[in-house]
């Protein structure tokens, strides 16, 4: 039986899906110019690992604040990559 989301479950799954499509566009980047490539392969498979886990153990609910901490790690990491390539141009 399938069940929907909550508008804060929603939330909660919108704002940790940002970060991985940004590593899965900053891993075709990394490809691309060759820099950064360990950290590009990296950070997604920490992302899977991460909200894999976190989400085992909170048995599914998205709302928990484990699943909340994965995504505030991976918007801090995000906000920390934005900062290292700005500075870089």
């Amino acid at each position: 039986m399938a069940r929907s989301l909550t508008g804060r479950q929603g939330t909660w799954a919108l704002a940790g899906a940002v970060p991985f499509l940004a590593s899965i566009a900053f891993l075709g980047i990394a490809f691309g110019t060759g820099a950064l490539i360990a950290f590009a392969v990296a950070w997604p498979l920490f992302q899977v690992f991460g909200y894999a886990g976190s989400l085992r153990l909170a048995r599914g609910e998205i709302d928990h604040p484990l699943v909340k901490t994965q995504v505030v790690l991976h918007w801090m990491m995000l906000v920390l990559l934005i900062a290292i390539t700005g500075r870089a141009l």
